[in-house]
């Protein structure tokens, strides 16, 4: 793989090849991907949807969509700070192509702006509650019906997909999506296979799976362009990452090993000294102990660790990226940048406490279950109203259903897949209070 092609501005549609030296300064085409996630209906549904805590009252919990700023935020440090180290390296890439380093800056933070516009309600467990509906609830029902990839993709539906799927999905009037460039949805996918064969490798962009088959020639545009290194393996074609893809995954790893913490903290789920300590113990090389000492309020000497923890993973995710540069290039790196980390004791001691504390925390599971149960009643309630097994039999609840669901459009001619993906996406596409309401509504139990 080649740098000039992995930072093609091309996009959909475009019959021209798009050069970096001829771009407009003043609002670069990286810059404009940023733009368009951020004014995208699916990046501010964020607002409502879970990061720790499900459908929680607090205004200083993190939601998917601060959440999302601040990964995009630490994105576009390490995508500046490895531009400026990569263009040194490779010069031809500035005197001859323009390239400069706020590019590789713009394209991980619009990268990771988008890295969670595909998850569901409820956060992972969202995920696998729809697919579970279809792996061991009423959906089991349509199996016979699709082919192994096509279950595969419902079974294990997989929020990084359906965030592809947002980006790039045709609709009437809009075609490519949100029209992103090229660059910008190659560092987004993180795993860029499809669904099938599932965990064939220990390779880490194996470890889930980055389209549905209803964008599998998408991705393989994509990757054609950006000269992704092709892997073959019998009868299954899979991709290297995008080098930038390391990035974007590194900026989330920080955010939520130190922020969900940090939430964790402010929830009183995590006792305040205890926590500190172990933030210390990840900043004990750069911590000024004269002004630590001098913060008053835990909220303040809080801050000020988590600026240094953050500041500190950065340091180590970009020299990690700088080392291994060649083998991610050819295709040869595996891991993410922070295995084998000089600090994986103290990371794995922050998730093992987050996980405790948090994660496994009475009310993040109570709403969970919750959650699973709600988010099943939906899917009963669309594929029993659009896809029912006998039409003659159609009932008056479900038009009612289907007039008050306008955004799901599903004709007959399409297939059974196509249609409960379709589904699937827009249950994915509603916020927690939302979930909530209708979940009410076709309970009669709201108005």
């Amino acid at each position: 793989m080649n740098w000039e092609q992995l930072l093609s501005l091309k996009r959909f549609g475009d019959t021209h090849k798009r050069l970096r030296k001829e771009q407009n300064e003043t609002r670069l085409g990286f810059e404009v991907d940023y733009d368009r996630i951020i004014f995208s209906s699916a990046f501010r549904s964020l607002q409502d949807k879970t990061q720790v805590i499900p459908l929680s009252k607090t205004d200083f919990v993190h939601t998917r969509l601060t959440h999302s700023l601040e990964v995009s935020v630490v994105g576009r440090s390490l995508g500046r700070l490895a531009g400026q180290k990569i263009l040194e390296k490779h010069p031809h890439l500035s005197t001859i192509h323009g390239y400069q380093m706020n590019d590789f800056g713009a394209i991980v933070a619009a990268a990771a702006l988008a890295h969670d516009i595909g998850n569901p309600p409820f956060g992972h467990s969202g995920e696998k509650a729809i697919g579970e509906y279809f792996s061991h609830g009423n959906g089991k029902r349509f199996k016979e019906h699709l082919k192994p990839s096509e279950y595969q993709d419902l079974a294990k539906f997989e929020g990084n997909a359906n965030g592809f799927r947002i980006l790039t999905e045709n609709r009437p009037g809009i075609n490519g999506g949100l029209r992103l460039s090229y660059a910008t949805l190659g560092a987004f996918t993180k795993y860029p296979k499809a669904s099938l064969p599932h965990k064939p490798t220990a390779n880490i962009g194996d470890k889930k799976f980055g389209y549905f088959q209803t964008e599998k020639e998408t991705f393989q545009d994509v990757a054609e362009e950006l000269g992704l290194k092709k892997i073959i393996n019998h009868d299954n074609v899979s991709f290297a990452r995008h080098p930038l893809a390391f990035l974007v995954e590194a900026a989330d790893d920080i955010c939520y090993t130190i922020i969900d913490f940090e939430d964790g903290i402010n929830l009183g789920l995590i006792d305040e000294e205890y926590a500190l300590e172990y933030l210390i113990k990840l900043v004990k090389n750069s911590i000024n102990t004269s002004k630590y000492n001098s913060l008053t309020s835990t909220a303040d000497r809080l801050s000020y660790l988590r600026a240094l923890a953050i500041n500190t993973l950065i340091t180590e995710a970009i020299e990690t990226f700088l080392a291994n540069e060649e083998a991610i290039l050819a295709g040869e790196f595996h891991k993410s940048l922070f295995d084998n980390s000089s600090f994986e004791a103290q990371i794995k001691d922050i998730i093992k406490i987050s996980v405790e504390k948090i994660y496994q925390s009475e009310e993040v599971i109570s709403k969970e279950i919750a959650g699973y149960k709600m988010l099943s009643l939906l899917l009963d309630t669309y594929t029993q109203s659009f896809l029912p097994e006998d039409s003659s039999m159609e009932s008056g609840y479900h038009q009612l259903i289907k007039s008050s669901v306008p955004k799901l459009q599903i004709s007959e001619q399409q297939s059974i897949y196509t249609s409960l993906l379709q589904i699937c996406s827009y249950t994915a596409s509603l916020t927690d209070g939302f979930t909530v309401a209708s979940f009410e509504k076709y309970k009669g139990l709201r108005v």
